[in-house]
């Protein structure tokens, strides 16, 4: 996060679109710290309530806005300064919100007089993909892209940290006796929250340098799902028995029992997964953007304390 000495955002009211997630949050903060006034945009503005402590007094605003209805955009981008779109989803009218409805939102910024504008797409976008996530989202650059042609497009990984939703699951599934991997061979190569939220101010504080860009936000290190998996046990202590399912199965289960409420993995998100979610090398990646990615490592160990048996109290302190 940056040093709160560094106030290249001084003053600048950037509009957080679909912000109140666990990527806009730490991005606000991130934003905040660099003296940014923040407006967080989303259909569940009280979800980002917390941050109301974390800026001075007025720099933080909430508003009520969904991207399929036009006139609520309008009335949330009033007076920005920058938008930040990180509107997405895996499931519902995926055109509406991750294609046309970012095109809405790039074109109520140019309406608006905003000089910046950074639409966090993923890796893996791509317009002649099978699966509605990936399609929509390459889609949804290009309406960007359209109507705002400055704009800078990130192409984050996974997203990990301390409050997550992906290591946190490994965390509680690793408590189990038998654990099956699907994807055991998949490549992953996730990007520590805090380092792509200072990659998107830096995006926001140069908008010349980078607009028109589009850049891929990866880790320092590629891995597999099975090494994950094992590294996530070994730090939090625990020693499952690994099964580690061939493609032919984790397929087959996804299709069986994707559409059941609440299933581990629909037909969708295997194909994502078996695919791989790494950086291509072929576009500027983080450190472009001025940014020295840190590796899961180096958090691990810290994080993982809360699903061993006992917590810290089941570790023996060292000997002096």
């Amino acid at each position: 996060m940056a040093n709160d000495k560094t106030r290249d955002l001084d003053g600048m009211l950037v509009a957080l679109v679909g912000g109140s997630g666990f990527f806009g949050t730490h991005l606000a903060q991130e934003l905040l710290a660099r003296g940014a006034r923040v407006r967080v945009c989303s259909r569940h503005p009280e979800r980002a309530f917390r941050l109301k402590t974390l800026g001075g007094l007025g720099q933080t605003q909430f508003v009520a806005i969904d991207v399929t209805k036009p006139n609520t955009v309008a009335k949330a981008l009033t007076g920005v300064d920058a938008v930040v779109n990180l509107v997405g989803a895996f499931t519902g009218d995926l055109d509406s919100l991750q294609g046309k409805g970012v095109g809405r939102v790039a074109e109520a910024a140019t309406a608006v007089g905003a000089k910046a504008f950074v639409h966090v797409s993923a890796l893996g976008a791509d317009a002649s993909s099978d699966v509605p996530y990936a399609r929509t989202k390459a889609e949804g650059e290009a309406a960007v892209l359209a109507a705002f042609p400055s704009a800078t497009v990130v192409r984050p990984s996974i997203l990990f940290g301390e409050d997550d939703n992906f290591l946190n699951m490994f965390g509680g599934l690793v408590k189990l006796p038998v654990l099956p991997v699907f994807g055991p061979d998949a490549k992953l190569q996730p990007v520590f929250v805090d380092d792509a939220a200072e990659a998107v101010g830096n995006a926001l504080a140069d908008p010349l340098a980078h607009g028109g860009k589009t850049y891929e936000l990866a880790g320092p290190e590629v891995v597999t799902m099975g090494e994950l998996n094992r590294r996530i046990a070994k730090a939090a202590g625990r020693s499952p028995v690994w099964l580690d399912l061939p493609d032919a199965v984790s397929g087959a289960f996804a299709a069986m029992t994707g559409w059941l409420p609440g299933a581990p993995m629909s037909t969708d998100q295997w194909k994502l997964l078996k695919a791989g979610n790494f950086a291509t090398g072929t576009l500027p990646g983080i450190d472009s953007l001025g940014v020295s990615a840190r590796p899961l490592g180096l958090f691990l160990d810290r994080w993982m304390t809360q699903f061993r048996k006992f917590g810290r109290f089941g570790v023996k302190a060292k000997s002096a």
